[in-house]
């Protein structure tokens, strides 16, 4: 038997157990003071869901759960099963779907706007890398049945300040509106039925450069009077609000300004929220605003979202307005853990031992340090010293023998 976990999965040591619990109730607590309630949804959905969710490139990455019994017999002794027939169900790839499943469910019963937290585990059929797990936490909050853009400031308000409160607080979101991009799209005369292409090679202006966008657009071989339609937008510098109002709704723009204006007034300008035309979000549901969080020091986004008004409908057979944003929690933990992270007013741990019929009082020993510290009671070990070894690499700070009038004694102080 193998005793390493699963390729893209990990397990974690103490110490790191004790971060990402830190992190994440710091998260929670920071989206619970916001007025956002905590729901926990099942790990699998089923797969007809998952199937129709839009979920872009992520429904290639989806676990499939293989019938059981009667069924699995039946569909392999048809003669030409395919994973549809052979799997009824599947691990959500991430909490979205999810909610909107719950919501439909639920309905009844919630407060409308539903202001909810999920912070829990999600599975994608990445291929393992740095940065790209299997399985993964996301932290997200979402606001179900506010149409307006107040519930967008609501989100980026709340996200930044539990991004602040971990310790990230340089940095920039980036927003952007799906419409907007549509709108570009159609401006420069590209058909409808590219724009999912279309914002896949946009959304590496910051990589590669227009130039690079105009290579591939042509590589792609899309019309060359739409292409260099599309690039004249960027020929004079930055595309910002006022030129993209002049191609697009004015509704779509006044949203953006509003959402950026307010944040900007709430926060007092501490956080910089800028227009983007090239951000994208990779989730097909995503039916207007959209937006990052890019801090210095990570790659990539460190939180995303976006609205996605359309998603729930597909329960109800009516459209219910959406808006969520979630944490990348594990891009963050990884960085913090590089950087040698250690939990801010964390107790110190230390160890208390007992011999032999000595076990009752020692407990009511460490009982009594625990106001001040963690503390682990063993029996005293034959080999003391390399005992200790091990509870200093395992980062306790120290120890104490019970009945010995020496005390506590710290490792750093020998």
């Amino acid at each position: 038997m193998k005793s390493t976990p699963v390729k893209g999965t990990k397990d974690y040591l103490p110490q790191e157990a004790a971060i990402r619990d830190y992190l994440q109730n710091a998260i929670l607590e920071t989206y619970q003071n916001a007025g956002f309630s905590r729901i926990t949804t099942p790990i699998i959905e089923d797969a007809v869901n998952l199937d129709k969710s839009e979920g872009g490139e992520n429904l290639n990455l989806i676990f499939k759960i293989l019938k059981r019994g009667q069924k699995l017999s039946s569909a392999l002794a048809s003669g030409n099963a395919d994973e549809k027939s052979l799997s009824d169900m599947g691990l959500r790839y991430d909490l979205t779907l999810p909610l909107s499943r719950y919501f439909a469910n639920n309905r009844n019963d919630l407060l409308t706007p539903f202001k909810v937290i999920q912070m829990d585990r999600v599975y994608r059929a990445e291929r393992p890398q740095k940065g790209r797990l299997r399985e993964f936490m996301q932290c997200d909050i979402d606001i179900i049945g506010n149409p307006s853009s107040d519930a967008e400031v609501d989100l980026i308000l709340t996200t930044t300040k539990a991004l602040k409160k971990i310790g990230i607080s340089d940095f920039t979101v980036k927003i952007n509106d799906r419409r907007i991009l549509k709108s570009i799209f159609a401006y420069a005369g590209f058909e409808e039925s590219d724009n999912e292409k279309l914002a896949i090679i946009f959304d590496k202006l910051d990589k590669i450069g227009i130039a690079g966008v105009k290579a591939e657009l042509t590589e792609a071989e899309f019309s060359q009077n739409a292409i260099d339609k599309f690039i004249s937008l960027f020929e004079s510098g930055s595309l910002d609000l006022d030129s993209v109002a002049k191609v697009c709704d004015a509704e779509y723009v006044t949203s953006l300004k509003y959402i950026m204006d307010t944040v900007k007034k709430v926060s007092n300008d501490t956080i910089a929220i800028t227009f983007t035309p090239s951000l994208v979000r990779g989730q097909g549901y995503y039916t207007g605003t959209i937006f990052e969080v890019e801090a210095k020091g990570y790659s990539g986004a460190v939180a995303g979202g976006g609205r996605y008004d359309n998603l729930i409908g597909k329960f109800l057979n009516e459209d219910i307005p959406a808006v969520g944003f979630s944490i990348g929690f594990e891009r963050i933990f990884g960085i913090l853990i590089e950087q040698g992270y250690t939990i801010p007013g964390q107790k110190k741990r230390i160890a208390v031992f007992y011999d032999p019929d000595t076990f009752a009082d020692a407990l009511v020993y460490a009982e009594s340090l625990r106001n001040e510290y963690m503390v682990s009671v063993f029996a005293r070990p034959k080999k003391l010293g390399k005992f200790l070894n091990k509870l200093e690499a395992q980062n306790f700070a120290g120890f104490a023998v019970y009945g010995q009038d020496d005390g506590i004694k710290l490792f750093d102080a020998n």
